[in-house]
Order: C-alpha cells, then structure tokens, then sequence
C-alpha cells in the first residue's frame, strides 16, 4: 500500500492531523465547559446570599420548613437546573430540593466552599454533587446565621444532570457545534493544503526517480502527457533546495559516468588497434627471421659465402628491428605504469644537447645532413629526469634525421621565456601534413606520405616522447610546412638563482 514515499507522507500526514485533531477537540471541549461554568458561577455568586436575604431558613439549630419548601418550589419553577441543599456546620445534607432515590451523599466537603467564600481563589471553584459520588460542580454557597454563630450553608448546584455528558452538552448548544464543525474544515483543509504541497514537492523526485530508471535502462523511456522523460534531472537553472542538487548531482555523475563509457570505449577501441599494430609489426620481422633461417639452415652447402653474408645480414637487421620494437613497448608501458617515478634534479640542458648532438653527428654526416646547436652561454640549469630528456632529444633528432633528405639542416635550439626554457628540435625535412599533426604523437601512427619509406618507424618513438614530457608537466607541439620542415618544441623549468 505505501510503496511511494507520496503516500507515506500523505499517511504520516493524516496520523498527525487526526491526533492534533482529537488533541484539539477534548482541549476545546474541556475549555468550552470550563468557561460555561466560569460565567455560570460568576453570574449565580451572590445568588446563595439573595436566597437567604428573602428568608429566614433556620433559627437556633432548627429548620424552617415552610421557608424551605417555598424556595424549592420557586428556583424550580425559575431555573430547573439549580439544585439546592441545606448543610449544617460539618457539611451533612439536611434537606434539598432533588429527588431522594437520586441523592448518593449525605456530607458535601467544606474546603471548596471554603476557597468560594474566601474569594481567594479564580473562578470556577467545584465541589461535590450530592447525586454522584465522585463527580463535582460549579456552586453557589452563602452562610446562615441568625445574628451570631454559623448555623450552617445553603449550598445551590448550578447545573443539574441536563449537561453531565459532553454529547448533551454538544447537542444543547448550536455555538458550540458551528465551532467545531470549523474545526473540522479547518483540518480538512490542512490536510488538502499538505496533500497538495507534498504532491509539488515530491513531483520532482519522482522525475529524478524516472530519471535514475531510464538512465540505467537507455531502452525504456516512458512517457508522461505525450512528453518523453529524458535520463537527465531537468534542472530548472539555480539549485533551489536539495532536492535539486540532488538532481544536479545526479546530471553531474551520469555525465561522467558517459564519458568514462566513451573513454572506456575508446581505449577498448584503441587497446585493439594496438595489439593489431603489435602482432603485426612483430610478425613481419619474425616471418623474415623464419624465412632466412630457414633458407640458411636448407640451402647451407649449396649457396654462395656472399648470399651467406647477406642472408646473415639481413636477419640481423630483422633481429634488431623486433628488439627495438620490443624495448620500446616495454618502455611505453613502463611510462604508462602509476609506479613511474621521476628522478627530478637540477641538470645543464646545454651540455645535454651538446652531448646527444654528438653522439647523432656521424649519423648525420653519413646521410650529409647538417646538425647544428643554438644557444648562449648563460642558459640556466633546468629541473627534471636527465636520463628521460635525453631519450626525447634522441627520439626528436632520430625523426628528424629519418625525414630529412641529403643537405638538409637539423638545429637544436634554446631559449629563455621567463620561468622556462624552451627546446626546439627544427629540420628541413619533408614536412608533416596539417591534418596529420593531431595525429603524430598516437602510438603506432605513421604518417600515409611516408608509408613507403625504406627506413623502420615503429609509431611509438612520437608517443614515447610525449609521455615522458607529460610526466614532467609539460607538452609538445609540432609545426610543420610541406618540403619545408618540422618544428618540434617543448619546454622544462628552470632553476632559479
């Protein structure tokens, strides 16, 4: 039944209003007899002592009958819910106007009649009525002497029997029933006023609630009034309370938890690819290696000692392919690892381009290319992993050496631009596409205007690079004009005197 939290609302709701309601109505009730019989007294005071003044009730421990009588029978024919009793002194019932089968007390207590005619104590004051045993009611009491000692009370009950019950009380007065017909409108009315406020608030959950549903199942999208509801918390702006920043939390998470979908997807995507480049990259030199060895090991007595030497040549030149291939994957995954730790120390970049540049010289001078430095001789130290920097400058001027042709220029440059220095690997190469570009520093890519190059490129030399410089904060950006040349460029920290 109360599978919403609408309708658990809605029950708490009528729960706490049924209770504030019967809470209100004995409250009312009681307040209404209360204030009946406050002014009913207030107005009935003195009516004990106007009663004595008319007659002489009892002289010298005797009763005047006559008297008596006569004064039943008029407050009976005036008023018939008064009820009258003579006391003497103790309090005991010497005579009354009440039926006798209905009389249960012979003594009525003297403190309330006490406290009413010290005048000490706010109004209503009760005491005992004589027809019920421990039931007690607003009076009126006036003392009897006859100039000298007290004789004893005339004791008057202002309401009988008539409005003992509170239905009595309900049906006899028609204030009494319009008020608390208004009471019970007025709950009604707050119960419609909270069904309908509940009901706005909680529409917004149940659209978060939808939303959550369609979000985990993209396949059932249900509709209200012919409106689809999206898997998304319509926000409407500025979080107004926290239901909406639930929603908007919500909107927040789903939108991550998508794009790490897509990432995932992606890198799925990708993870694919690489092991198709991976197996087919290794298979190549591995195929020629089978190949060559295999024609050695079956032709060893009938071929040549020149094809011998080429055959031989050739499969070291396969061997060394798939070990570079090799140690590069290796490498690439390392740099992936989270357990890569960098060794930061303050190093000459200078002296580190000088000694990479030779070492690349006699390269450079076999293919007739020009490899030169540019930089001043105040350049200051810079921070990060030496050992990581040099593989980049290898990785940058082995590119650069492979896609420029004879008499073509390679310069390594430096220079200062505030708190950084700048390294520029620039050559007179070929050149990269523009819409290639974006492309260059993804692992296993190779550029389609050089895919009939005679040298290796594994596609993983751009990608190493970019990860070491990632490691240390930093990027690298390439530009490149065809048959003009490739500008690679990056920057480390300096240390600071």
């Amino acid at each position: 039944m109360l599978n919403t939290l609408y309708k658990k609302l809605a029950a708490a709701l009528f729960v706490v209003l049924s209770i504030i309601g019967a809470c209100l109505l004995v409250l009312y009730l009681y307040s209404a007899e209360m204030y009946q019989q406050e002014v009913n007294q207030k107005l009935n005071t003195s009516l004990a002592d106007h009663i004595i003044t008319e007659d002489l009730l009892m002289q010298e421990g005797k009763i005047n009958h006559a008297a008596l009588d006569e004064i039943f029978h008029m407050l009976m024919v005036i008023n018939p819910n008064i009820e009258v009793y003579l006391l003497d002194v103790d309090g005991n019932i010497l005579a009354y106007s009440a039926p006798d089968e209905k009389i249960k007390l012979s003594q009525v207590s003297l403190t309330p009649i006490s406290s009413f005619l010290a005048q000490q104590t706010p109004l209503p004051i009760k005491g005992d009525d004589p027809r019920h045993l421990n039931r007690q009611k607003v009076f009126s009491v006036a003392t009897i002497s006859s100039n000298g000692p007290l004789e004893g009370y005339l004791y008057v009950i202002l309401g009988s029997e008539a409005f003992d019950s509170v239905t009595e009380m309900i049906r006899g007065s028609y204030i009494l029933q319009i008020s608390l017909l208004g009471l019970a409108i007025s709950l009604l009315v707050a119960l419609i006023a909270g069904l309908s406020l509940f009901s706005l608030q909680t529409r917004r959950l149940t659209y978060l609630s939808t939303a959550m549903s369609c979000y985990l199942d993209q396949s059932k999208i249900p509709t209200i009034n012919a409106s689809p509801i999206q898997n998304r918390y319509p926000l409407p702006g500025k979080a107004s309370d926290e239901i909406d920043a639930l929603g908007q939390k919500f909107n927040v998470m789903a939108d991550k938890i998508d794009a790490q979908l897509e990432e995932l997807k992606a890198n799925d995507a990708k993870r694919r690819e690489l092991i198709a480049n991976v197996s087919h990259d290794l298979k190549t030199p591995l195929t020629s290696l089978q190949g060559y060895l295999e024609t050695l090991s079956l032709k060893e007595n009938t071929i040549t000692a020149e094809e011998r030497k080429r055959y031989l040549k050739i499969v070291t030149s396969h061997s060394q392919r798939l070990g570079q291939l090799v140690t590069e994957l290796f490498e690439l995954a390392k740099l992936d690892s989270v357990e890569t730790l960098l060794n930061v120390e303050a190093f000459s970049l200078g002296e580190l381009i000088q000694d990479v540049a030779q070492k690349y010289h006699l390269t450079a001078n076999r293919k007739n290319i020009n490899l030169n430095t540019e930089f001043g001789q105040d350049v200051p130290l810079v921070y990060g992993d030496i050992g990581l920097i040099q593989r980049v400058l290898e990785n940058l001027i082995d590119n650069a050496i492979r896609y420029t042709p004879g008499g073509g220029t390679i310069t390594l440059a430096l220079s200062n631009n505030q708190d950084n220095i700048i390294v520029k690997v620039i050559d007179t190469g070929c050149g990269i596409p523009e819409e290639e570009i974006p492309h260059i520093f993804n692992r296993f890519y190779r550029s389609k205007s050089n895919a009939n190059e005679k040298s290796y490129n594994s596609g993983l030399g751009l990608a190493i690079t970019k990860r070491i410089l990632n490691l240390h904060g930093s990027n690298i950006s390439a530009n490149s004009h065809i048959n003009k040349g490739t500008t690679f460029s990056f920057q480390l920290p300096a240390r600071s005197f």
